[in-house]
Order: C-alpha cells, then sequence, then structure tokens
C-alpha cells in the first residue's frame, strides 16, 4: 500500500495515469490534485458504467 501511495504521488499525470481509482479499506485516501476533485472523477466514472449498462 505505502509503494502505490508513493507512486501515485509521483505520478504526472493523475486523470491519464488512474491514481484516483486507488482507494483505502478506509475511505477514498490521499489526492494531490484539486480538493474533492477524487470524489468527483470516482462518481463520474461510475455514472458513465452505470449509463453504459444494460
Amino acid at each position: 500500500a505505502r509503494a502505490v501511495g508513493q507512486a501515485c504521488a509521483q505520478n504526472p499525470i493523475p486523470v491519464l495515469i488512474p491514481c484516483h481509482r486507488a482507494v483505502g479499506a478506509s475511505g477514498p485516501g490521499g489526492w494531490s490534485g484539486l480538493p474533492g476533485a477524487k470524489e468527483w472523477l470516482l462518481a463520474h466514472e461510475a455514472d458513465a458504467i452505470n449509463r453504459a449498462a444494460p
């Protein structure tokens, strides 16, 4: 888990390399981007998946 966190912290393009999908057991975890952006990205992706489901 620590290695994943370190790799995500050094990610130069966090939206293209989806570190926002790394979610800890106790909650969303850290995020180096704008406040609330991780939650928004996860909700946006979940909505897109739900709309695409039959």
